[in-house]
């Protein structure tokens, strides 16, 4: 039977962290110690349970089956003391130093992360933010390994091991240049149709919208002559050509100076936007707060 009073707080850390990460070089980095360190600890693991917990592979490393049985309810404790320190402890975000990385497309960088880094600057000084551009298809193993902090995407792409809440639902607008010499509003569906369009095309090179499925139902198609990989570009391209666009809503607001924003003549369906995190930051105070003053944010915006 193990001599659990041999078992202090560290190993156990330790221990569930080589468990999500099954890479000693990223459990290091995440603990904030040094490789040689974590190794001593995962030696002393192996004495003190009995097993050897986690083997040398091609990559990182595979846990025993004595390590998998151990790894969910070790979690759980762990979480369950983090909620009675937290709980208990108070949290003033002026007096954090942390770095943290937020992924998302450049539109909800521009839409929802500029405006909180105004509020980091005035409450929480001593956070520096990461923006990563967001990979879905990773995104469950950055988070396990503490790459990225939060992440913002549509909820159908959100790997379901990770925690989800959706803040708000995007619409799309019809965008072109203030003194386009075509346009008279509103838009109707055949200036719609005849004109140039930009649309966006993650990826890279795709030549189709969320437009283009409505206007076919209707009979109809547009004109896409060019593809971008990203929003932000694309009221620029618009504010400096005879080229129209449809973008989320949030990307056009603020620039009335340079672009028309107009409902499209076609019915276009929008998204759903969320929130996404790992729960192991679930009862972290300052991810806490951080979820809370983005879902603040969106408030605020959506009551203007």
């Amino acid at each position: 039977m193990t001599d659990i009073s041999k078992l202090d707080l560290n190993l156990l850390v330790t221990l569930d962290t080589l468990l999500a990460e099954r890479n000693v070089t990223h459990a290091a980095r995440r603990l904030n110690l040094s490789q040689p360190a974590i190794s001593t600890r995962l030696t002393r693991l192996r004495d003190l349970l009995g097993d050897p917990l986690l083997l040398p592979a091609q990559r990182g490393m595979i846990p025993t089956e004595r390590a998998l049985e151990l790894q969910e309810p070790l979690h759980q404790a762990l979480e369950a003391v983090r909620r009675v320190v937290a709980e208990n402890s108070p949290f003033d975000p002026s007096t954090i130093t942390a770095t943290i990385a937020i992924a998302a497309s450049d539109y909800v960088q521009y839409a929802i992360l500029m405006p909180l880094l105004d509020v980091l600057r005035r409450d929480a000084p001593g956070i520096k933010v990461a923006w990563r551009t967001i990979d879905t298809s990773m995104l469950d193993i950055q988070m396990a390994r503490g790459d990225v902090s939060l992440a913002l995407s549509t909820p159908e792409t959100a790997p379901e091991t990770l925690r989800m809440r959706k803040i708000y639902r995007e619409e799309y607008v019809a965008i072109a240049r203030c003194d386009h010499p075509a346009i008279n509003a509103p838009l109707d569906l055949d200036s719609f149709c005849a004109l140039d369009h930009v649309v966006v095309s993650p990826e890279g090179g795709g030549f189709k919208g969320p437009a283009d499925d409505a206007l076919a139902a209707l009979g109809r198609k547009r004109n896409v002559a060019l593809s971008a990989p990203g929003f932000l570009v694309v009221p620029e391209i618009v504010a400096r050509s005879n080229m129209i666009a449809l973008v989320p809503r949030r990307v056009a607001h603020g620039r009335t100076g340079q672009i028309q924003i107009f409902d499209p003549p076609v019915p276009v369906t929008g998204f759903d936007m969320a929130l996404i995190w790992h729960d192991r930051t679930t009862t972290h105070p300052l991810y806490r707060w951080l979820r809370d003053q983005i879902t603040a944010l969106i408030a605020d915006a959506s009551a203007d």
